[in-house]
């Protein structure tokens, strides 16, 4: 179990210095039991007390890096079994599968998707960071060859798969300095990918045929000094991959450390089926796999996966939120109507949705609320004319509009009066309480 407040508490120095940024050791020490702190603030804590600290609140599950730059993928780290009770820390990668056996033009087709598909949600980007590059020709050179293309022509993560060492080893030295995963130490070779790991500084996947040896193949390499390590359970069936994940989760949240590193799950080995690999690629991202490897990718089902994996990862305890500003839905000129909403990611989609099915062009004001709904914001003083009244007049729309008429949400009528005071240029017209009458109010909308 991880240390609590009190625990960290009476091994910090209790002098109430402020040095850390929080005003008493107490504040500091339930901070850093929330994650929220880290112990080099402290500027006074022994060293002794940092290696105990460091120690003992070390997540379950390792964390650890591959890749690097704006794609590197940061996995692991994960302290609990469900969301609710904390929340989970790294997003699952996801990784396209390329062949060195595959045409150029596939090659080519499958790094095009890799850098293409990309998709802009409340505020976020998302997009797949990984390439899984699999040596099937056996040929040291064919596949160097393979690793430098993808190398060139993505900023990806990357995975190194083969099960010739010296085919191995050529393709990790082509790209050692991007860190990518080594795939895989296996009971009959270990010795030799775990020197490889070594040489290059990269971490290595681990790959048994149960959690014995699993956890045999962990031990032997960490003997070695490596840290960095992945584990992939062999399973290959829905139901086993399920069951080994779970296992795995609960062993490393019961501190077996020899099994508390993130998981790898295969499903492009498990079906030829896109459909049903894309409901393995589910399950495996709600159930622990901090990697999934993907035959392909295709928008109709990454997507889904993409929003699937937003949603899980995300802080339970912080409402979903999209950023402030302008947004043009339909491509909108200067006689557009400007409504205004809130920045809950719920009620951002469902008003631009019924903008765009009026077909009527606008702009949509999106004010900082803290991720709270209108009437919720409103309550709380944080959708009032005294906060919304700055935002119109320092975002920028009046330079992109002839009229000046802001359509306010209905559940904020109230606010009318108070705008049009701190908004003596403006018209304030009241829209209506319920998205689904937008698109009818906006065809007959003029501005006032």
């Amino acid at each position: 179990m991880p240390l609590t407040g009190i625990d960290i508490f009476k091994l910090l120095p209790k002098t109430n210095c402020g040095k850390c940024g929080v005003p008493t050791c107490l504040a500091f020490a339930m901070q850093l039991a929330a994650g929220k702190a880290d112990l080099s603030a402290c500027p006074t804590v022994s060293e002794e007390t940092r290696v105990k600290l460091s120690e003992a609140s070390a997540p379950p599950i390792r964390p650890l890096t591959i890749g690097t730059g704006s794609r590197a993928v940061k996995i692991g780290g994960e302290t609990v079994a469900f969301r609710h009770e904390k929340r989970f820390e790294n997003p699952t990668g996801l990784a396209i599968l390329i062949s060195d056996k595959m045409s150029e033009a596939e090659i080519e087709a499958r790094i095009d998707r890799l850098n293409r598909l990309s998709y802009d949600r409340v505020g976020l980007t998302l997009r797949p960071e990984m390439a899984a590059l699999r040596a099937d020709s056996g040929q040291a050179e064919t596949f160097t060859a393979l690793v430098n293309k993808v190398k060139t022509k993505s900023d990806c993560s990357l995975i190194i798969i083969s099960q010739d060492i010296e085919v191995l080893s050529a393709g990790v030295k082509a790209c050692a300095e991007r860190k990518p995963l080594i795939y895989a130490a296996t009971k009959t070779n270990a010795d030799k990918v775990g020197a490889l790991a070594r040489e290059s500084g990269c971490p290595v996947a681990v790959k048994g045929d149960n959690p014995d040896e699993i956890a045999a193949l962990t031990d032997q390499l960490s003997k070695v000094g490596l840290k960095d390590m992945v584990i992939d359970s062999g399973a290959r069936s829905v139901r086993q991959t399920f069951d080994d994940q779970v296992f795995l989760r609960r062993a490393a949240l019961a501190k077996i450390r020899s099994l508390g590193f993130p998981t790898i799950v295969l499903a492009c080995e498990m079906t030829e089926d896109p459909m049903k690999e894309a409901m393995i690629a589910a399950m495996a991202i709600a159930k622990y796999a901090a990697i999934v490897v993907l035959s392909d990718f295709q928008g109709h089902t990454l997507f889904p996966l993409l929003v699937e994996r937003m949603n899980i990862y995300t802080d339970p305890q912080k409402p979903l939120a999209t950023k402030e500003g302008i947004y043009e839905i339909g491509g909108p000129n200067e006689n557009s109507p400007v409504l205004l909403t809130s920045n809950f990611s719920l009620t951002y989609f469902i008003v631009s949705g019924e903008i765009e099915n009026s077909k009527v062009p606008a702009y949509l004001l999106v004010k900082d609320t803290e991720g709270l709904s209108v009437m919720t914001a409103w309550a709380a003083g944080k959708f009032v004319s005294d906060v919304i009244a700055p935002f119109v007049k320092k975002c920028g729309i009046v330079d992109k509009i002839k009229h000046r008429t802001l359509v306010i949400p209905g559940y904020a009528a109230s606010e009318s009066g108070g705008l049009e005071e701190d908004l003596p240029d403006w018209k304030i017209e009241v829209g209506p309480r319920e998205a689904a009458h937008i698109p009818a109010y906006l065809k007959n909308w003029k501005p006032l």
